[in-house]
């Protein structure tokens, strides 16, 4: 299962070189992790109000391929590579139609309210195993 996420590049996105600066893929790919979750049925807000958990990114292993430039229209694809009790690995990828200009694997972690590891409520881990299918 897989979740797309379509952006547009606009100039604030861009370096002086006329390019996406680097940071804004993570961006990009972050915005695109929320809607999947929110696909989901995952509301994190309630979560972290109804227990105090949060998912954060634990590591990035990214490459940046090509160049995305002023006013592209892009889609992130976003599909989950696997899961623990604790853990989501995901794949992420950036394309400009079907070029692929940037590719992530994302781990996330569960987190307390003090920063503590957590596993993943009971809830979740059932949404999450809809999406391994």
């Amino acid at each position: 299962m897989s979740h797309e996420f379509p952006i547009r590049v606009y100039y604030e996105d861009t370096d002086l070189a006329g390019i996406v600066y680097y940071a804004n893929y993570l961006k990009f790919i972050e915005r695109a992790r929320t809607e999947w979750v929110r696909g989901l049925g995952i509301d994190q807000g309630r979560l972290r109000d109804e227990t105090g958990i949060v998912f954060a990114v634990r590591r990035i292993e990214a490459d940046y391929l090509r160049p995305a430039t002023f006013d592209d229209e892009l889609v992130v694809t976003t599909r989950m590579q696997g899961a623990t009790g604790a853990r989501l690995m995901l794949e992420q990828v950036v394309q400009r139609g079907a070029e692929r200009l940037f590719h992530a694997v994302v781990t996330l972690v569960c987190l307390t309210e003090t920063g503590q590891p957590a596993r993943f409520p009971a809830e979740i881990r059932r949404l999450l195993g809809v999406a391994l299918h």
